[in-house]
């Protein structure tokens, strides 16, 4: 098999293209969240001390702190985060979980009606009081 054809199928497996989505669509919400953090969210928390919190920061011997700047990432790192846990991780486990079905195992004892102890299925004499049992169906 030549290396172009083996590319070919490595980049057309469903996952890699899976991937490849996944993560441009992340990168486009990603954006969407900045964007609203820095347009709503961050406004609404600088109301009550009529502080503009994206351009919040500090100097120390001519050294610019941007804390507003990390206070907009932190904010839109959480939200990011809170979307994705509650949009993708709860709803999964909970397919995951109600797909999830038990077999039922056999059972490979039964008891002894005399006894009542547990033996084999295939036994035709209880190991504890030598009664002989009933054939199984």
């Amino acid at each position: 098999m030549s290396v172009v054809t083996e590319f070919k199928e490595f980049v057309l497996r469903g996952n890699v293209v899976d991937l490849a989505v996944g993560v441009v669509i992340g990168a486009a919400f990603s954006g969407v969240v900045k964007s609203f953090t820095e347009g709503v969210i961050t406004p609404l928390i600088g109301l009550p001390g009529k502080v503009n919190l994206s351009t919040f920061h500090y100097q120390v011997r001519g050294s610019d702190f941007l804390i507003g700047s990390f206070f907009n990432s932190l904010i839109s790192f959480l939200l990011t985060a809170a979307v994705v846990f509650f949009f993708v991780v709860k709803p999964l486990n909970w397919l995951m979980t109600r797909k999830k079905t038990e077999t039922p195992v056999a059972p490979d004892t039964r008891e002894c009606p005399y006894c009542l102890s547990k033996v084999p299925l295939a036994a035709t004499r209880c190991a504890f009081c030598t009664s002989e049992l009933p054939a199984t169906a």
